[in-house]
């Protein structure tokens, strides 16, 4: 197996309309991925997004290819199956004064019926009403609702988002089920899950909510004011005008990357984005698995996490060396094409890869790119972001 080894300048993409901030997006990269994938000299008519996340990927290669997008995390098929759909032109604008008025009517449902659970930001000034008027919030997961669509008015209040914009969540979700079977539900789901990020008072991911401080009531008490719909609908709006071409055959699963590559067509390209670092992605986006499946699961600690929360083995040193060997070894089980990003912060070296992969295949040739980029740390660290190579490693079947 050769290499080479090639710093790049990639041709500049319309970037797919965005859905969610998210930990190694190659949204800002696009352009350097898709000219990666281009570069395979290949017949091959499948795509294989093996961990697709925000699916930007897939959804900006769905006219040159068909696509297969699949990642184990639930909301990923979400956005997925909106940027893999042809929306524009089979959804009217008006229709969003219909979803309104049924969203409307859940939440007055809901506050009819709760009518003693008032929690009001409007006159609060000082640390200690905050901190009291969040504490009060947070104790209704200790509620008994009994009434339909209370997941996140019951989990969630005054954590990452407050009483009314839990309630406002809630109802939209409901009426997304009433748009299951129609080409309106994914782009509601994609929309709340974009309005979800904007009024959320955490990092932008929900690995923790912020305590109230006097440092920073000031900034909480903004997010908590912010209305759930304006978002939901400038991104509702901008789907259904944008999201458009004839697309190609496509198929979305939820799969373990394991299982996903023994069901790929023979040939295909896969574009593989394991998880880089030890951060689990279900921790960081468990609300947006609770949020899709919709399924009152059981929570812990204070971020209030899906106690069966997916554990990648790429995010773990003791098993990231066999989950490449894995991944390496189903691709040549398939004789396809192989395009992996990573970086030089990784679990493990770019030397190392090459190493495992080495092992695995045969009749391959490999090129390494680089590109310098920066990553976002999320909150994560008080560093708000860090530098980094971008490695693509082109695994060419001969």
């Amino acid at each position: 197996m050769s290499e080479t080894i090639s710093v790049v300048k990639s041709e500049e993409f319309k970037k797919v309309p965005h859905l969610l901030k998210y930990m190694g997006s190659k949204r800002e990269i696009i352009d350097f991925v898709i000219n990666s994938i281009e570069s395979i000299d290949s017949d091959s008519e499948w795509l294989c997004d093996l961990f697709s996340g925000t699916g930007v990927v897939g959804g900006s290669l769905k006219d040159k290819y068909k696509v297969h997008a699949n990642d184990v995390q639930e909301y990923s098929s979400i956005m997925s199956n909106t940027y893999l759909r042809n929306l524009k032109g089979q959804i009217s604008i008006s229709c969003l004064v219909e979803i309104k008025e049924k969203v409307l009517h859940f939440v007055d449902e809901f506050k009819n019926k709760f009518p003693y659970h008032n929690f009001d930001y409007s006159n609060i000034d000082s640390f200690s009403d905050l901190e009291l008027l969040e504490k009060k919030q947070q104790t209704l997961i200790n509620n008994n609702f009994d009434f339909g669509f209370h997941l996140f008015t019951k989990y969630y209040s005054g954590t990452y988002w407050s009483y009314n914009q839990c309630v406002w969540i809630d109802s939209i979700r409901a009426v997304a089920e009433l748009y299951k079977s129609k080409p309106q539900y994914y782009p509601i789901l994609s929309s709340l899950i974009f309005a979800m990020s904007y009024v959320s008072q955490s990092t932008g991911h929900y690995a923790q909510y912020r305590d109230v401080t006097e440092d920073n009531m000031k900034d909480i008490l903004s997010y908590r004011n912010r209305e759930l719909w304006p978002y939901f609908q400038k991104k509702f709006k901008e789907l259904i005008k944008t999201v458009n071409g004839n697309s190609n055959e496509f198929r979305v699963t939820t799969l373990d990357y394991t299982d996903c590559l023994r069901i790929i067509d023979e040939g295909s390209i896969i574009y593989a984005d394991p998880p880089y670092q030890s951060v689990h992605y279900s921790r960081f986006y468990h609300a947006l698995e609770t949020l899709v499946k919709y399924d009152y699961p059981s929570i812990k600690f204070k971020g209030r996490y899906r106690e069966d929360r997916h554990q990648s083995p790429f995010c773990k040193k003791t098993t990231v060396n066999k989950a490449f060997k894995l991944l390496f070894e189903g691709a040549f089980s398939k004789k396809a094409n192989l395009v992996l990003s990573y970086s030089d912060t990784g679990m493990i070296s770019l030397d190392t890869i090459l190493n495992v992969a080495n092992n695995s295949f045969t009749n391959y040739k490999t090129e390494v790119l680089i590109k310098d980029h920066v990553h976002s740390n999320m909150g994560r660290s008080e560093q708000r972001s860090q530098d980094v190579k971008e490695y693509i490693i082109l695994f060419k079947y001969n």
